[in-house]
């Protein structure tokens, strides 16, 4: 998912790198380091090949383990950090076809148990109408990268059946400004609402809303999903970036459950989609 693939490449080597000569030459062999690091064997190899990415917390384990002086370590760590980090900018998905994006997510959606999606400014794909996802996914500034809007909607549409799938969990935080923003026609604004109405009916679904009317100590800058404990996806005007660090995770959690806190859910947020489905009815008229 980065911007620069061979860039990225290259520091995940170069971390894999390090660790496997930082281990060599410290004596120690692969199954000794993976005892005193508490991990398998495999997992070591693995991270020393660049088979699999070590995640910050992995490589503070290792480095401490080989007793690594303090500078090298900074070092080191600062590279880890970076590996965890992916950007994508939307102009690169659009060179590659915006569906793309849709079977990315589509997957990550399949291999996820828990979402939490925090939505300010415009409710996410899985939530859409046809009409709705036309809209958002067409291009709205002159400078925006063509793409092949049917291909994408049509993926967009097909993603949400994960939906149906009782064995996972989907929680939808919007403000309310990110509902009543005339992304669209009024019928299709009316048609959005009254969709999301129905899908917080699904049993494994729960949506909230976020009231303008509530006081909340903090301030939503980003739309933000958390796939279970493994990863952060936060979207920008340009792109997308993705953070792996489980502490960039855990800072993400907290901040989840305190707008949930204040928000409209169960039938009070269906009231909610109610009548606001019938306000852009009546603009319409």
């Amino acid at each position: 998912m980065s911007i620069e693939p061979e860039e990225q490449g290259r520091e995940r080597k170069d971390l894999a790198g390090a660790l496997r000569s930082l281990r060599r030459a410290s004596g120690l062999s692969g199954e000794r380091l993976a005892v005193r690091c508490n991990m398998s064997q495999t997992k070591i190899s693995r991270i020393e090949t660049g088979r699999a990415l070590p995640t910050v917390m992995d490589v503070e384990r290792i480095l401490k383990a080989l007793t690594v002086p303090a500078e090298v370590a900074d070092e080191i760590l600062r590279l880890a950090r970076r590996a965890n980090v992916d950007y994508a900018s939307w102009r690169t998905y659009a060179r590659m076809g915006l569906y793309r994006k849709q079977a990315e997510l589509k997957a990550l959606e399949s291999s996820s148990r828990e979402m939490r999606h925090f939505l300010p400014a415009v409710p996410t794909g899985l939530l859409h109408v046809r009409d709705y996802a036309v809209a958002t996914l067409s291009p709205t500034v002159a400078s925006a990268p063509a793409r092949d809007v049917t291909r994408a909607v049509d993926a967009r549409m097909e993603r949400q059946e994960v939906l149906d799938d009782s064995s996972r969990s989907f929680f939808f935080l919007m403000t309310e400004q990110a509902v009543r923003w005339r992304r669209a026609a009024p019928e299709v604004m009316a048609a959005q609402c009254a969709h999301m109405a129905k899908v917080n009916e699904k049993p494994n679904v729960r949506l909230g809303v976020i009231p303008q009317s509530a006081e909340i100590p903090g301030t939503p800058m980003n739309i933000f999903v958390i796939y279970d404990d493994r990863l952060v996806t936060v979207e920008l005007f340009s792109g997308e970036v993705v953070l792996r660090d489980p502490r960039d995770i855990s800072q993400h959690l907290p901040l989840f459950d305190l707008f949930w806190s204040h928000s409209l859910t169960g039938d009070a947020v269906t009231e909610f989609f109610t009548e606001t489905a019938q306000s852009f009815r009546h603009q319409r008229n």
